[in-house]
């Protein structure tokens, strides 16, 4: 594994999307616990994603124009629902304890909200095999242990997300107009990427 490799699979997980503002959210909203069963969640997904790619589902799912179109417009109103969930204050954001998710469910959101997105396969199909070299006789090892690299950095880097919101946590739920301003903010990240997510083309 090169050193190339190691250094775009952390940017590429460091860059905010579906899975970050989740965490982040789950984070501020419940605590650092909670935070990494949320990233949980999400690496789980990424693992999935990985064995579709890897199985070559990917491929099937981009000349599906239909089923390509059905998850996506899953992807997009689960993510409107979360936006309307954080500025109801009963989603990931919730603080009351008996608004809380369980643990369960916390982990099994992270999991839908990225397995509701259909370019991630597609992502993997096109982004693994740039850094296996054309002659490899192991082909099929090399990129599996490519992608149980970009799962744990997955993991890693969401833990860092976790730890960081939920040690300004305190801090934030001391102050009702700094919450109200993260619901805001979260509710508007989610309903962004929904409409990212809309426009997207197989």
């Amino acid at each position: 594994m090169s050193p190339e490799y190691l250094a775009t699979v952390i940017l590429v997980c460091l860059a905010p999307g579906i899975g970050v503002i989740y965490t982040l959210s789950v984070s501020l909203g419940a605590g650092i616990r909670a935070g990494l069963l949320a990233a949980l969640g999400c690496t789980i997904c990424t693992a999935v994603h990985l064995g579709f790619a890897m199985a070559g589902l990917a491929a099937v799912l981009y000349a599906s124009a239909l089923l390509f179109q059905t998850i996506k417009w899953l992807g997009v109103g689960y993510m409107l629902w979360m936006a309307w969930g954080m500025l109801k204050g009963t989603g990931a954001l919730a603080v009351e304890p008996s608004k809380r998710a369980s643990d369960g469910r916390i982990v099994w959101r992270g999991v839908l909200l990225n397995l509701l997105n259909p370019k991630l396969p597609i992502f993997f199909m096109a982004f693994l095999p740039q850094f296996l070299p054309a002659d490899a006789p192991d082909a099929s090892a090399r990129l599996v242990e490519l992608g149980l690299v970009f799962v744990g950095t997955t993991f890693a880097v969401f833990a860092l997300y976790a730890l960081a919101a939920g040690t300004m946590r305190a801090r934030v739920l001391g102050s009702e107009r700094a919450m109200a301003w993260f619901r805001r903010a979260f509710a508007i990240s989610f309903a962004a990427l929904a409409g990212r997510l809309a426009m997207e083309r197989a």
